[in-house]
């Protein structure tokens, strides 16, 4: 299911944006982006994300601003004096100008930021502060994506009433078969036997029993029954029923496929088609469910 949620937070001068998003995905795929230093916050994030979601790919990120951790400026002496060292020994060659204080400490690395000493409390309280944002944030995506849910599960239970309804034509269908059947065969045997004496009427018989019970699809009817109810009963209970769904739309496939391999009428393999359809769609909304 899918979702964005950003929240901010701050303590002093320093500031900080939690943002988390998700998208569809068959298994649950967290991904945390937290500044250097930050490093503990990255596992609390997992736990917290894998707390409220069981499936997508969730991807959360920590961005600070403002504030500023220098205290003030020093010299690293020991990289300006190699400096120097190296400007007198290329001093003495032509066309060099000589080293230039600016220069050399313009020099990543000769002027370093001194660190300010924060105290464990205000550490302490800035972490609480992150955890608590952090919170917040993940809630707004619950949130978002319960609602992206109410809107599917009305889209899911369309889905499951036109294969209901699609199952049902098909029931009836599939019970005028052998009534078809007997026609066909008759017609057949008559124009192969032309001239011939006719098929008993028990031998007729015989076959078309047989060719009925090849193409009888009761069960396959039954089970897409059970199949739609079983859903039905995953929609009402709701949960992480996401992965249920989608081996349940495995399943659906599975018997439409069956029933028209077995179907010895026209109209009835236009219906296992169309119930292939349906399922499909049911298996596409499906994917998006927790």
């Amino acid at each position: 299911m899918t979702g964005f949620a950003r929240a901010e937070g701050a303590a002093g001068e320093g500031r900080w944006v939690w943002e988390a998003k998700s998208v569809n995905g068959r298994n649950l795929d967290i991904r945390c982006r937290v500044p250097a230093g930050f490093d503990l916050l990255e596992p609390l994030a997992r736990v917290a994300v894998a707390e409220r979601c069981r499936r997508g790919n969730v991807t959360v990120s920590l961005t600070l601003t403002g504030g500023s951790s220098a205290a003030g400026l020093r010299i690293n002496r020991a990289a300006l004096d190699q400096l120097l060292g190296l400007a007198d020994e290329l001093g003495a060659r032509p066309n060099l100008a000589p080293a230039r204080l600016d220069g050399l400490l313009a020099i990543r690395g000769v002027v370093e930021p001194i660190e300010a000493v924060e105290s464990e409390q205000a550490q302490a309280a800035r972490l609480e502060g992150m955890k608590s944002v952090l919170d917040a944030t993940l809630d707004q995506l619950v949130l978002m994506r319960q609602r992206e849910g109410a809107r599917l599960l009305v889209l899911i239970v369309g889905h499951l009433d036109e294969i209901d309804r699609l199952a049902a034509a098909a029931g009836l269908t599939a019970a005028a078969q052998p009534a078809a059947l007997k026609a066909r065969l008759g017609e057949q045997a008559k124009a192969l036997l032309e001239g011939l004496p006719a098929l008993s009427e028990e031998r007729l018989a015989q076959e078309i029993a047989l060719l009925a019970g090849k193409a009888d699809v009761r069960e396959e009817l039954d089970r897409l029954g059970a199949h739609i109810g079983e859903a039905r009963a995953l929609l009402d209970a709701g949960g992480a029923i996401g992965r249920k769904l989608d081996f349940l739309c495995q399943e659906l496939n599975r018997e439409a496929n069956t029933l028209c391999s077995k179907s010895a009428d026209m109209k009835l393999t236009n219906l296992g088609l169309q119930l292939k359809a349906a399922v499909e769609q049911l298996r596409e909304q499906v994917q998006n469910v927790e």
